[in-house]
């Protein structure tokens, strides 16, 4: 499916990064970073750009061509990696930023997923994520059809357990990226703090 969706030489959610990103970006620090489910690239090569280490997982071997693509367009580099969220290993205490922009997989993954990550931040490491809630449906603006694969604050709270939430909030605000995401948006945005010093 997702190789099918970048088969096209547009780039379908666009080459600017993800606006909740670029807005506190000015708040993470630099290092290692991973980017989950990223697709296309755009906030992959962002994060290059400011510096940081930057490894980009995804499914489609299409989408992270494309990445590679932006990257030697920006004069950035990227690492890549071909895998399923399910399979793929997060090192525990090894990334400065876990990046997840609109990663809709099923609950049982993403809690799986979502466990992994909270143990692979370094200490004073952050998890940035945005993702659609249930209400984006009936919005039809973007997003997955089925509302299990949405995501909602208080069940966040529960499967990042361990880390200190700093910005955590459901919000309706205009998606303006690529042809797919665009209009108003029914989101949930968090960023979350693994405690202790930064090494």
């Amino acid at each position: 499916m997702w190789d099918a969706r970048y088969a096209d030489e547009e780039f379908v959610y666009g080459t600017r990064p993800n606006d909740f990103l670029a807005g506190h970006i000015a708040e993470l620090r630099s290092g290692r970073a991973l980017c989950l489910g990223e697709g296309e690239g755009r906030n992959a090569v962002f994060l290059a750009e400011q510096g940081f280490d930057v490894t980009a997982v995804d499914a489609s071997s299409v989408g992270l061509g494309k990445a590679h693509r932006l990257a030697g367009e920006r004069g950035v580099g990227i690492r890549t990696v071909h895998a399923d969220l399910a399979d793929f290993e997060i090192v525990p205490g090894y990334w400065d930023l876990i990046l997840s922009i609109f990663c809709h997989v099923p609950a049982a993954l993403r809690a799986d997923l979502h466990r992994r990550v909270v143990a692979g931040l370094a200490p004073g490491g952050a998890f940035l994520l945005e993702a659609y809630t249930p209400r984006q449906i009936a919005m039809k603006t973007g997003g997955p059809p089925d509302p299990a694969l949405m995501m909602e604050l208080a069940t966040l709270r529960r499967e990042l357990d361990g880390l200190q939430l700093t910005l955590a909030q459901e919000i309706i605000r205009p998606v303006h990226e690529g042809r797919l995401h665009f209009g108003d948006g029914a989101v949930v945005q968090v960023i979350a703090l693994r405690p202790g010093p930064a090494p």
